[in-house]
């Protein structure tokens, strides 16, 4: 299997001697099923052209009797011509009135477990819905297979009057004869046919993988994080090989170049986009700043008694805004240099439950399934993470319903869970592969790193984490922590 599975010579080989094999077995085994389905058929139209000439003559025997053609004086008017018919045809003859009941039988020496007295009722409502008026039945009788057909005789006017019966013995010994004499010269040349497929398969698969195993080691020297080495081959090999090999050095040239634009261009359209999101974020607290200050020079006199609860009030509003440039400021530097984590072991419910004591909002509830989960991580940083997914979970609340915050902390054998839903608005299909993505922000206000911020800090801890929503429904956020014990 090892061979097979590592070696393409071996691979193609072994894929065209099964190629023969189940040729050579869908063959035969078409060979065997046609040869049957001929054999049911040559048995169902020999039966039907027998039955046939067997009614045609009882037909004439029926002109030709002096007795009243009714169902009572069958068996007088064959008294002995049933026998005759019987053996001019090769089988048994059987008549039945048509209730079913064995009026006469070619059989000799009747006896009553070697002959149906009486048709079964499925077959008499089953020849009764035949739109040909005939019904055919198999059966097996001593192993061996018999058609019986049972068809309606009529008199002169076409009225019923019996049910004809025709036990048919399909014997197959010839056909299976004849089957047996082809399969065995099919075997022969089977044989001879899947000798000489190993022999070209093998100098086939030896001369596709020639070119190929000269290069083999080639591309085994390819490292796509380092800068490749073209590949070299001889002119005498050409073709699809040698095509492929200009292909992928083309490739080499042009990924080169790629990696280098795309490393070019990423690096600037970060830039772009941090120096974007920052200066709109700076521009607005700094509108309010300006309208305050020309506020402040239009309005204010020294003369006036509240002068200075005027000036205590434009300078706090300014060190409010002032406030928020430093916030801005800080958010982007945390994210840029995150703080250096502890690897400490952390009781994860405990630490969670103390970062839901900042939180009044009633409607956040918190449950756990054990009283001490523990986890390596820095504990401060646990609490960024939960009050972030919390706060998340606020901001995203729908106003027109009853809002409702569910945290938890779960558990298996290797992995401690902690969960935060909301049945807030829940998050657009065209956001969700974007919500972990720095500066993005589906909120008016804010910066779009929290999420960002928290995606990072759970996966230096070698964890992960996943959201599920569904619009106007709610959001489920889930962190998966690896248990330390």
């Amino acid at each position: 299997m090892k061979i097979y599975q590592n070696s393409l010579r071996n691979r193609i080989f072994i894929a065209m001697i099964l190629l023969t094999l189940i040729s050579s077995l869908l063959i035969a085994g078409m060979s065997i099923y046609q040869s049957r389905e001929q054999a049911k058929d040559y048995h169902s139209k020999r039966l039907q052209r027998k039955e046939q000439a067997i009614k045609e003559q009882i037909a004439y025997e029926l002109r030709k009797t002096d007795f009243e053609v009714v169902t009572e004086n069958l068996q007088f008017i064959f008294r002995e011509e049933i026998y005759g018919i019987s053996d001019i045809h090769g089988m048994p003859v059987n008549m039945y009135d048509l209730q079913g009941r064995l009026i006469k039988t070619s059989k000799p020496k009747l006896k009553a477990d070697s002959l149906e007295l009486q048709i079964n009722h499925i077959i008499l409502e089953g020849l009764k819905a035949s739109d040909t008026r005939r019904y055919v039945i198999e059966f097996e009788e001593d192993g061996k297979k018999y058609l019986s057909s049972y068809s309606y005789l009529t008199d002169n006017q076409f009225k019923n009057i019996a049910i004809l019966n025709l036990p048919y013995l399909e014997n197959d010994d010839f056909m299976n004869y004849e089957l047996k004499e082809f399969l065995t010269r099919l075997s022969g040349i089977y044989v001879l046919m899947f000798l000489s497929s190993i022999f070209l398969a093998y100098f086939l698969s030896k001369y596709i993988t020639k070119s190929i195993s000269r290069i083999s080691d080639r591309f085994k020297e390819i490292n796509i994080a380092q800068r490749n080495d073209k590949i070299v081959i001889d002119e005498s090999d050409a073709g699809e090989l040698k095509a492929l090999v200009m292909s992928y050095n083309n490739m080499v040239d042009q990924l080169e170049e790629s990696a280098v634009k795309l490393a070019t261009s990423e690096r600037e359209q970060a830039w772009r986009e941090m120096a974007k999101q920052v200066a709109h974020e700076i521009k607005n607290p700094l509108t309010p700043m300006r309208l305050t200050v020309q506020s402040f020079q239009r309005r204010f006199d020294p003369s006036d008694p509240d002068s200075r609860e005027k000036l205590k009030e434009y300078s706090n509003s300014l060190i409010e805004q002032i406030d928020v440039m430093s916030n801005i400021a800080s958010a982007f530097s945390t994210y840029a240099t995150m703080p250096a984590q502890k690897s400490e072991e952390t009781d994860v419910p405990m630490v969670t439950q103390l970062a839901l004591d900042i939180f009044n909002e009633s409607y956040i509830t918190y449950e756990e399934d054990a009283a001490s989960l523990f986890a390596i991580f820095d504990r401060t940083q646990l609490i960024r993470v939960v009050t972030n997914l919390i706060k998340n979970a606020i901001q995203a609340l729908d106003t027109d319903r009853s809002p409702e915050i569910k945290v938890s902390v779960t558990h298996d054998e290797y992995n401690v869970y902690l969960k935060v839903k909301d049945n807030g608005t829940g998050v657009h299909e065209d956001h969700q592969t974007k919500i972990f993505e720095p500066k993005f922000t589906t909120k008016n206000s804010g910066m779009g790193l929290g999420l960002a911020m928290v995606k990072q800090i759970v996966e230096n801890f070698k964890g992960t984490i996943t959201m599920t929503t569904q619009v106007n429904v709610g959001t489920e956020f889930t962190v998966q922590i690896p248990r330390s014990r």
